[in-house]
């Protein structure tokens, strides 16, 4: 099932970062609070190129800065006037859904409506054990919670029951939200139970492609939209979170990009398992039908137009931030991107749907 709804002009482009800790250009470390304050010097920038989304993910370890993107966030609304802004996620299975939606609420409020909430698992299991949760209940910490919070989305005194917490009968949250529902999406990474679990809950559908074609995740498009249409529901946005960088000529962009990506996959993979990336699958992920959106702007244009298009989503994110790369490459990247991409993108997905 196609979305007819999606069209050239209709389409979002955001940025999404997680305050990777960067160096300088002469390779020394930056702290973790300069690269707070260079995140906050990014999304104004944003802001002024006229991007429509900026999203800030929450970690709780050294390689990353943001532990607290609601904070960040609400510095951020008041240096902006028009750009959205939200996470990129929030650990919903950490952290208490009633303070979630407070934050966010509260955010909505001083920024005159602009916040939005990325949900989610979260890539990363530190909190877990920071804030006292034990990992086996990893499944149902969150399900339960995003119950929850799909309840306090829905606005009015709450009537929510589960096994985490105590019953809550018809408990009004403050602040409520001046303009309806909180904006919220659910972030996914592939499995086709929490695409259906997203339309469930009436709330919008984050895919979140860091590797290998994205058209492969057509299916999950596909499957959002008959879930909504079984459940009689309206069509709600699909947005795509995935990493790139751009700058003036492919070579720059990779060249530059490459040693920084690497490390942070090395870094990162220890944990996991993986193995070290090298250059030739790294420019196999760059190339034509790979899911790292690097290059010069007509190589990465090319590349979206290809992605919007062929997966029917309404919103696009690059996650900007690449390991440690540093905040000047950065800021070179996100112009491009809003003065150069971002209007080239449009010209080229009018072309298709002709």
């Amino acid at each position: 099932m196609r979305n007819e709804l999606h069209v050239a002009h209709d389409v979002e482009f955001g940025l999404d970062t997680f305050g990777d800790v960067t160096v300088d250009l002469d390779g020394k470390p930056v702290s973790h609070a300069q690269v707070l304050r260079n995140v906050a010097a990014e999304a104004v920038l944003a802001d002024e190129v006229g991007l429509n989304f900026f999203g800030i993910g929450e970690h709780h370890r050294d390689d990353f800065a943001v532990s607290s993107p609601e904070v960040l966030l609400g510095a951020i609304a008041s240096q902006t006037k028009n750009i959205h802004l939200g996470s990129a996620v929030t650990v919903l299975s950490s952290d208490d859904p009633i303070r979630v939606f407070q934050k966010f609420a509260t955010l909505d409020a001083v920024s005159n409506g602009r916040a939005e909430v990325i949900v989610g698992r979260g890539s990363f299991t530190e909190s877990f054990p920071l804030f006292g949760f034990d990992l086996q209940d990893y499944e149902k910490l969150f399900e339960e919670k995003l119950d929850l919070f799909a309840h306090l989305v829905q606005g009015g005194p709450v009537t929510w029951q589960g096994t985490i917490r105590p019953a809550l009968i018809e408990q009004a949250v403050y602040p409520t939200v001046e303009g309806g529902k909180l904006k919220t999406w659910i972030g996914v990474g592939g499995s086709p139970q929490s695409v259906v679990r997203a339309a469930q809950y009436g709330l919008s559908l984050m895919l979140a492609i860091i590797g290998g074609d994205p058209l492969r995740f057509r299916p999950y498009v596909d499957l959002y939209h008959q879930a909504l249409a079984q459940l009689e529901l309206e069509t709600l946005p699909i947005g795509q979170h995935s990493p790139g960088f751009i700058a003036e000529t492919d070579d720059e962009a990779k060249n530059l990009m490459f040693p920084h990506y690497q490390v942070m996959h090395e870094r990162i993979g220890r944990s996991r398992g993986w193995p070290p990336l090298t250059r030739a699958q790294f420019e196999h992920e760059a190339g034509p039908e790979g899911a790292l959106f690097a290059g010069s702007p007509e190589t990465v244009a090319q590349k979206l137009a290809r992605s919007i298009h062929g997966l029917g989503v309404s919103r696009f994110d690059l996650k900007y931030s690449l390991g440690t790369l540093p905040h000047e490459h950065l800021m070179n990247s996100i112009r491009l991107y809003g003065e150069v991409v971002v209007p080239r993108v449009r010209e080229l997905l009018a072309e298709m749907e002709k």
